[in-house]
């Protein structure tokens, strides 16, 4: 059980930090394999613990990056 969350410093917020986590622990669970050497079994963990440690990579993505829908 994790009583204090250590956010790393690349994210912004708490929020943030489990929404990068959740997506991560899906895409473990459809069969990616794990980018860090953990002994935590639930890909939930896995997923705290590979953020944690940098190992995955995210964006954030504004509107005035979006490219326009013209038709």
């Amino acid at each position: 059980m994790v009583k204090h969350l250590i956010i790393p410093r690349n994210v912004d917020s708490k929020f943030r930090f489990i929404a990068v986590a959740a997506q991560r622990a899906q895409q473990l669970q459809n069969g990616a394999k794990p980018r860090v050497e953990t002994r935590a079994r639930k890909t939930t963990r896995v997923a705290m613990q590979e953020v944690i440690a940098g190992a995955v990579s995210w964006e954030v993505k504004t509107e005035e990056s979006e490219t326009p829908l013209t038709e």
